[in-house]
């Protein structure tokens, strides 16, 4: 397992995160004997970084990775998020503070790594979508920052969805230190300039910004929820209704999405699309980890051996930019 360096926080992350969340659901619906032992073979693969959030099976994700880590005792990084309802937004300074506290609680731990707010970011707040604005994400990194001086967190980021402009200009503004961008085949815009015209959200090359601005980035939704696995199977313990991101309007137009990029696989790039995909988001060397939501152990294993098969070979990067700018013409 290769490690990068998670922007200006200093710490070392491993390419491959493993995704606590509700998509892949092993520590939200997964047994829990099956829990530990990814969690145990994780650690032997080299995998050092952990995502949860209240949010996961409304604080069953931290709950059980936090009985995992307790049993198994290893030295890793924990990230988990606050997100703010609307009545949170009446009073952040309460909500933010009561969050950490919570999930300090359900974790076992007595401080947070990475705390993230999970929030959209938009222009203007919009509390019935809990869309925050640029105002009260400032409010929520100053609370972060006196969670910090109270060695509760050791870093702060935000979640990198919602409106593309208003992303932008809380990266310029540089108060995170990190952000989770949304990267994958199907829409790469975060990392790779495209054309005007894609036919999805825009996300203007948001990761080269958050990069030059030293913050550490998570791409996340690398495999755009299981559809770039090019198959509507869902595994007993994942979620059984994705609802896309940046991308399609149904996840069967993203199962279609992904199946465009079958001739990785046909002319021997790749394995499968899940590894075509995965590599895709290490290719990016400003991409810090990969985060990939897990179900089971041979999921694990695949990610893991993906990503040591490195990045994609530039002919096939060459490739997948012809896909994407036909793409585009074919919409205007």
């Amino acid at each position: 397992m290769k490690y990068r360096r998670l922007g200006r926080t200093g710490l070392e992350v491993s390419v491959l995160g493993f995704g606590c969340g509700s998509v892949g659901g092993l520590f939200v619906r997964g047994d829990g004997q099956d829990m530990e032992r990814a969690l145990a073979r994780a650690i032997e693969l080299g995998i050092n970084y952990f995502d949860t959030a209240p949010s996961y099976g409304d604080g069953l994700s931290e709950t059980n990775l936090g009985l995992a880590l307790k049993e198994l005792k290893p030295d890793v990084l924990v990230g988990t998020k606050v997100y703010l309802t609307a009545e949170d937004m009446e009073d952040i300074d309460r909500a933010v503070f009561e969050s950490v506290e919570a999930s300090l609680k359900r974790l076992g731990r007595d401080r947070i790594d990475l705390i993230q707010l999970h929030n959209p970011i938009g222009l203007q707040r919009q509390p019935d979508v809990r869309r925050v604005g640029a105002d009260d994400v400032e409010v929520s990194i100053q609370v972060f920052q006196k969670l910090q001086r109270q060695g509760k967190v050791r870093s702060w980021g935000i979640t990198g969805l919602g409106d593309t402009p208003a992303l932008h200009r809380i990266v310029a503004a540089g108060q995170a230190d990190t952000i989770q961008c949304c990267f994958n085949l199907i829409n790469p815009t975060a990392g790779v300039r495209i054309p005007d015209g894609f036919p999805f959200q825009n996300y203007e090359e948001l990761i080269d910004h958050a990069a030059l601005n030293q913050m550490g980035i998570i791409g996340i939704r690398v495999l755009a929820g299981g559809a770039l696995s090019g198959s509507a199977a869902r595994h007993p313990t994942a979620l059984q209704v994705v609802k896309p991101i940046a991308s399609g309007q149904e996840f069967s137009d993203d199962i279609t999405q992904a199946r465009q990029f079958n001739f990785l696989v046909e002319e021997r790039y790749v394995g499968d699309l899940v590894e075509a995909a995965i590599r895709f988001v290490i290719t990016k060397p400003e991409v810090s980890t990969a985060l990939v939501g897990l179900s089971d152990l041979v999921q694990l294993e695949q990610a893991a051996a993906s990503v040591n098969r490195g990045p994609l070979p530039p002919e096939a990067l060459r490739r997948l930019n012809d896909v994407w700018t036909d793409q585009t013409l074919s919409k205007n």
